[in-house]
């Protein structure tokens, strides 16, 4: 008799939505909100659409081979052929720059996703371990929050030569901190919540009681840190382009135009000034959106 009450419980809060509604539905409403938040969290969501569609279609756009030379018009200014000028190879810079969006914006969707995907299971295994094994995960993680990616990065290059996979390994890290920090926060409030307490009393299963309880509620502060660590992605990726350990040439990305325009700032300053500005516009255009998140869904924001 106890056994089938206790599955009839079970079942019964398994039957129960969790606190947040449908993952699709929760999505549709957020980008809804967004929009309809300030001018500068459209902005950025603007920009990152359309910094993702001229990326994926610049091989159709694009004016020009990403390769292809112009000798008759090397380090040329913007002119009717050539928008934005041309580099020492007589490459367009327009062409450049189209491209040049691929490497980092993959760079931040690969790196984040799997920084995020780490650091969400340790975050869980902290919250509900708890004891010696979250505190020793959580000083792990205050170890690696001590050490610059950058430098990681410039180790690696070092070590077994440069290219855009060791930006992403020392993106992911040292990326994955934030997230398991964030989710074994999250995971602590909500399991101290009644039903939580509920489902345990009766027997519900730790794989179940994450699957339909604990992740839809802890997945609303990951969105935000999502955005900001896109970001923060692209950010380091032009800095290790620029030093010469992240993308190698001849492949195209603003890290790498902005070094190329930074050897040639006299002769053709707009080199520099294109690159620097799309590196810009995309760290911006995520923070906008970061922020506007974190306000719309922070509590102690009035709205």
């Amino acid at each position: 008799m106890n056994s089938a009450t206790t599955r009839m419980n079970t079942a019964s809060l398994e039957a129960l939505p969790s606190l947040a509604p449908p993952l699709r539905e929760r999505i549709r409403n957020l980008v809804t909100a967004l929009w309809s938040s300030r001018g500068s969290v459209r902005f950025g969501m603007v920009t990152i659409a359309a910094l993702i569609l001229v990326s994926l279609l610049a091989p159709f756009v694009a004016p020009y081979g990403v390769d292809q030379q112009d000798l008759a018009n090397v380090l040329a200014r913007p002119n009717a052929r050539h928008w934005l000028g041309t580099d020492n190879l007589g490459r367009d810079l327009f062409t450049r720059i189209l491209w040049g969006g691929r490497i980092p914006l993959l760079v931040a969707a690969v790196a984040t996703l799997v920084a995020a995907s780490l650091g969400i299971t340790i975050g869980l295994i902290a919250g509900l371990a708890g004891g010696w094994l979250d505190a020793l995960l959580m000083r792990t993680a205050d170890a690696f929050i001590c050490f610059p990616a950058l430098v990681f990065t410039l180790v690696l290059a070092a070590m077994i030569g440069p290219g855009i996979h060791n930006v992403i390994l020392s993106f992911v890290v040292f990326g994955w901190t934030g997230f398991a920090r964030i989710t074994r926060g999250q995971v602590m409030v909500v399991r101290e919540l009644q039903y939580i307490e509920a489902a345990r009393a009766i027997g519900m299963s730790r794989t179940r009681l994450l699957r339909h309880h604990v992740f839809p509620n802890v997945l609303t502060p990951l969105i935000v840190a999502c955005s900001l660590t896109a970001g923060g992605a692209i950010l380091v990726e032009a800095s290790a382009s620029f030093l010469g350990v992240g993308v190698q040439p001849p492949t195209a990305s603003w890290g790498r135009e902005l070094l190329t325009g930074f050897r040639l700032l006299e002769q053709a300053p707009q080199i520099a000034f294109a690159s620097g500005l799309m590196v810009t516009l995309a760290v911006l255009a995520f923070n906008f959106v970061g922020d506007g998140l974190r306000d719309l869904l922070d509590p102690r924001v009035e709205r």
